[in-house]
Parts: structure tokens; sequence; C-alpha cells
């Protein structure tokens, strides 16, 4: 395939930052260990929180995490940023946070035009609080509509960002329309009503 035609998250990953990473996502139902049971802490801050879906993402054949989407009763799709949710990723390779803070804006600024100083100072906030990843290790955030985000590694909760609008740009990342990598979104939508249609 021509590298014109590779998307801009896929050169990215073959340039070896693959935070967010990845070509191929897929409905896997193995990826969860625990049968899709939420930790304690996600049923307890979302009531009724059920596991919208899951993914496993690859780029040339080596894994580079799962993916689980929480969401609880009444949960649109189309609408995912008026509803609480949690999203968790266990990492297969390690990363820095600072990447994936710098990938998680560059992936932001795909479904609004975001001033140059604004991107700025959202990457440095979410540097702060992302932290370096090891494979095995887990990271969750908890989207809290209106308000902004938790983030938890593995049960210990690490930090909450007061920016509903950096948050919902954020978890945009995997659910946005706009997302850069559908077939993500479609995995982790799969078990809500017309969540897995393009």
């Amino acid at each position: 395939m021509p590298w014109s035609r590779i998307s801009s998250l896929k050169r990215w990953a073959l340039a070896g930052g693959a935070a967010l990473a990845l070509a191929v996502a897929s409905a896997n139902p193995t990826a969860g260990q625990d049968g899709g049971a939420a930790p304690a802490w996600v049923r307890q801050s979302l009531m009724g929180a059920t596991l919208a879906g899951e993914g496993q993402m690859r780029f040339l054949g080596l894994r580079i995490y799962d993916a689980r989407l929480w969401v609880t009763p009444g949960f649109d799709a189309s609408r995912f940023g008026a509803h609480p949710l949690a999203l968790e990723l266990t990492y297969h390779r390690g990363f820095t946070g600072a990447a994936i803070a710098r990938r998680s804006v560059e992936e932001m600024q795909r479904q609004a035009s975001v001033p140059s100083e604004q991107a700025e100072r959202w990457q440095q906030r979410l540097a702060a609080v992302i932290p370096d990843v090891q494979p095995g290790e887990r990271l969750t955030g908890l989207y809290q509509p209106g308000q902004g985000m938790r983030l938890w590694r593995g049960s210990q909760e690490l930090a909450a960002i007061d920016d509903a609008e950096l948050a919902r740009l954020f978890f945009g990342i995997w659910l946005s329309p706009q997302t850069s990598e559908p077939g993500l979104r479609s995995a982790l939508l799969a078990r809500t009503p017309g969540g897995g249609a393009p």
C-alpha cells in the first residue's frame, strides 16, 4: 500500500510512537479475561453499567492494547457525549504518558477546530495525568458529561480533569464518528442498539 494511503495514525505507529495505536480493530470476545465484568469502582460510578463492546488492537500482527467500553442504560451512541461511560485500555506494549498525550490531542483535533494555544494547554494537562504504561498495565477513564473525566491505573485513581470539552473530545478519539479508526468504534459499540453501524 502506498505510504500516502496509510492513515496518519498508522504512519505514526510505523514511526514508533503507537500510543493510541493501530491498524486493525476487531471485536474480540476473549479480550476481557473476566467475562466482561466491570471493575468495582466502575460499577460504583456508573449505576447499571453494562459492557457495550470490546476490541483488540493489532498493528502488523503485534497486539497493542485491548479496549472495553461500559455504558449506562439508555446509552445512545450517536450522542455519546451526553452519557457517562468508562473506557478501559489494557496495554500489551509500553508507551510514555507524554506520547499518549501528544497523540491524543492530535486525534482530538480531528473532531473539532482547536486553537493551537488551547491544544498545547490540553496536551500539557493530559501529559501531567497520564502515566507511562508497561505491558499488562490497565488505564481506565471515566467520562462525566458536562464535568470532565477521571483516570485510573488498575484500581488506583490517578487524577481528575475538570474540563468538559477536553473530556468529550478525548473520549471521541474512540467514539466519535470522526474517529480515525472506525473499526474500533464499531467493536466498542457492538452491543448497543445501532452502535455497530458505520
